[in-house]
């Protein structure tokens, strides 16, 4: 009997467990290919008769579409809410009567700046199920000591509410639009197959059916915020005569009302209802004819006929650029001022200045404007200050600004996340057998004898920039690693076979079909199953970026005796010419230090776990990783004169910006490994921290320093990983002088070290 009792409360025990195991993995969401929870479905909110009617919106100074102020309009005027009690079950209601899924947070104090008009609600004491917030008991409407210093926001999920249908309870007042869903429908058969849809019916989802929009009132402001929502920075004309056929022989079914944009808007949601459409007894509207908008792509993603898509991704415009961001569309907003590449302060950083960066680069509207370095922090100069944009200039150096970025550091760096059009990629790859959505073998589908298969990736060659953009074309953020086995995860047994091989990418394609492989001509001796391709993804990763100034105030030659360098030369770090060197001759040792920061959003740590460091018995310590940094000099054609290189046989936090504690340091066997916001620096005096350029003529040279050089552990942004200086040696004295981080400098700037432009790293 006594063990019969103890089964139920096991397996609740069990149960507890499994519900704790999965929980953990919540906050990464489900990506494409698993299946989501199952959602209730809309119902139009029942309210009792003497209930206020009011209508929500989100306002103010937004750096999402879905978060802002909240107003209230109530009694034919707008007001806000006081956060005095406000809470997230509060945020819920209002999240909920907007049509949005559920609330993320919620912000006191004005975050979203001050309102106007009356407070109309203080003290509310919701408990997340009401259907309106005028049920939540509170002070009384319109009962208030607030100040408009203490105005709530909110922000809300991106999802929408399935089946949300928009109720006017109210005469219409500026309110913005709230429909469940938005869509470019193609009509036209040379449109239906083309990948990104730029053209179609603009269509909106309310009450669970697609509607069109009559074109009585539509404008070309409103077609600029549909195109920059999907992804495309302009619109254009298109051939109108070709719809009116359409129009006649399949009868529209028309949404209630029309739009009002300003062109500045980034979603439709922060767009103005328009008036009530008068739909004909016959079905058409006044106009006639449901709303076409024709979208222009950025050249990323315009088929051209010759090549396709554009394989990889190129920065269209010379004065910005995105750096740090996994996704295509996203990152850390620079630009480039008197040839040299800087940042963005977020001192007043909007979704309107993020939209016209977005558009300048070839993207739609912007998602998302980031601040606080929340995409890693930049080097070099703040370039911009409290930028303010209308909304509708060409580039983000056209908007007014302020120059000085007094107390302004990389720590506020302003970046953005852009709208980007819907290319299908991630249909045609899925992770297989992983722990959780984020890992897993790499299963592709493939064309084979006329048919599409799913099959695995020949792991021959496979690496980390492989595994970006993997990582890349799932969502999933960057690589954390990449496997050339994958036995421990069982995939889809019919999907074994290898259907790609020969797999290598430079790391900025969009799509894994877009490197280099065999094609048709598979070639994989270890075949696929076990030994398929597989990766793990993370939603950071770090950046070393190196600090050219001390490497060049800490550079200068010593000649020390061979029978003082036993060490160095086990472990390789002398020219090769010093094999028959003497023990009573010298070698000439260019030295410096180096101060290596991790400006990324998450610990370097060294690829081999401490059960795989090696120990070096000579000096007495463990090598993390076999070379961590290559030294080399040039001649200025480009040819290699002389190299070093360093093994990291010490990753510890030497120092770290105020109020980060040091995680790593090497005493004691410890753990190695770069904190966000700290660096490690390895002194002038250590072994092998240098060059030994014993046999280098005079002349003029470049000395390059590469960090993480074979791309063992993935990172947010390689190209700042080099570092050229341009040095002069006279046989007795040696200069350095204009050192800088690779990527920092304009093109032009750049050509003045010359041969090295077709000598940059790459990782094969």
């Amino acid at each position: 009997m006594l063990s019969s009792r103890r089964v139920p409360c096991c397996a609740v025990i069990l149960l507890a467990l499994s519900q704790l195991a999965l929980a953990q993995y919540e906050h990464l969401g489900y990506p494409p290919g698993y299946p989501e929870p199952e959602q209730e479905q809309y119902s139009a909110p029942q309210l009792p008769p003497d209930t206020p009617r009011i209508q929500l919106r989100l306002a103010g100074d937004k750096r999402k579409h879905n978060e802002g102020r909240v107003e209230v309009f109530y009694n034919n005027e707008w007001g806000t809410v006081c956060d005095d009690d406000f809470n997230i079950h509060a945020a819920q209601v209002v999240c909920r009567e907007l049509g949005y899924l559920e609330a993320v947070s919620w912000s006191p104090s004005s975050k979203y700046g001050k309102g106007q008009g009356p407070i109309w609600f203080d003290n509310l004491r919701c408990t997340g199920k009401e259907k309106t917030l005028a049920l939540c008991p509170s002070n009384g409407i319109g009962v208030s000591d607030c100040k408009h210093s203490e105005d709530v926001g909110v922000v809300c999920s991106d999802k929408r509410i399935p089946g949300f249908k928009f109720i006017n309870t109210l005469p219409n007042h500026n309110l913005d639009i709230r429909v469940e869903d938005v869509r470019i429908r193609a009509i036209l058969s040379s449109y239906r197959k083309r990948i990104p849809v730029t053209e179609g019916y603009v269509e909106v989802k309310d009450g669970g059916k697609w509607k069109q929009i009559c074109n009585s009132e539509w404008k070309e402001l409103n077609s600029r915020v549909i195109c920059g929502m999907f992804g495309f920075p302009g619109e254009r004309k298109y051939n109108a005569r070709v719809y009116k056929m359409f129009a006649r022989r399949r009868k529209p079914l028309y949404w209630d009302y029309s739009v009002n944009c300003t062109g500045n808007e980034a979603h439709l949601s922060s767009c103005k209802l328009g008036q009530v459409t008068s739909v004909k007894s016959n079905g058409t509207c006044d106009g006639g004819l449901p709303v076409v908008v024709s979208c222009v792509p950025g050249r990323a993603f315009a088929p051209t006929p010759m090549s396709g898509f554009k394989k990889a991704f190129r920065h269209e415009q010379p004065l910005v650029r995105l750096r740090g961001g996994a996704i295509v569309g996203e990152g850390r907003v620079e630009v480039l001022k008197n040839g040299e590449w800087g940042t963005i302060c977020d001192d007043d950083w909007s979704l309107l200045s993020a939209t016209v960066v977005c558009r300048e680069l070839g993207f739609g509207t912007a998602k998302e404007a980031l601040s606080g370095g929340r995409l890693g922090q930049g080097m070099g100069p703040v370039h911009m200050n409290e930028v303010q944009c209308s909304g509708f200039e060409k580039s983000i150096t056209e908007c007014q600004f302020n120059k000085e970025a007094l107390g302004c550091s990389h720590e506020e760096d302003a970046a953005v996340r852009c709208n980007v059009p819907a290319m299908g990629f991630q249909e045609s790859l899925r992770l297989s057998g992983g722990r959780n959505p984020f890992e897993g073998r790499v299963e592709v589908l493939m064309e084979r004898n006329g048919s599409l298969v799913w099959g695995t990736v020949c792991s021959d060659g496979w690496g980390t920039m492989e595994a970006m953009v993997v990582c890349r074309q799932l969502g999933l953020g960057f690589a954390s690693n990449a496997f050339q086995e994958t036995w421990y995860w069982p995939g889809e047994v019919s999907a074994d076979s290898v259907v790609m091989s020969g797999v290598r990418c430079s790391g900025t394609e969009m799509s894994l079909s877009h490197c280099l492989h065999h094609g048709d001509h598979l070639s994989c001796p270890k075949g696929g199953g076990r030994n398929a391709a597989g990766v793990s993804c993370s939603e950071t990763a770090p950046d070393l970026v190196l600090n050219p100034q001390v490497v060049e105030q800490t550079t200068y030659m010593e000649d020390r005796p061979m029978f003082m360098l036993q060490c160095a030369y086990e472990e390789n770090c002398l020219a090769s010419a010093s094999v028959e060197a003497p023990a009573n001759s010298y070698r000439r040792l260019l030295r410096f230090s180096s101060q290596i920061h991790n400006n990324g959003q998450s610990d370097f740590r060294p690829k081999a776990g401490r059960h795989a460091w090696v120990w070096h018995d000579c000096h007495r310590h463990y090598h993390s990783m076999e070379v961590f940094t290559l030294y080399d000099l040039f001649s200025l054609n480009g040819t290699k004169v002389a190299e070093g290189h360093k093994a990291s046989f010490c990753l510890e936090d030497s120092e770290c910006d105020e109020g980060i504690e040091k995680r790593y340091e090497c005493a004691n066997f410890g753990e190695q490994g770069i904190t966000v916001g700290c660096w490690d620096t390895y002194r002038h005096d250590i072994d092998c921290q240098w060059i030994d350029i014993t046999d280098l003529k005079p002349g003029d040279y470049i000395f390059q320093i590469v960090i993480n050089p074979n791309f063992e552990v993935p990172e947010t942004d390689y190209s700042n990983n080099v570092m050229k200086c341009r040095c002069r040696y006279d046989g007795h004295r040696v200069w350095m002088y204009s050192c800088h981080n690779g990527g920092s400098l304009s093109s032009e700037t750049e050509q003045t070290f010359p041969g090295l432009l077709n000598n940059q790293v790459t990782h094969r």
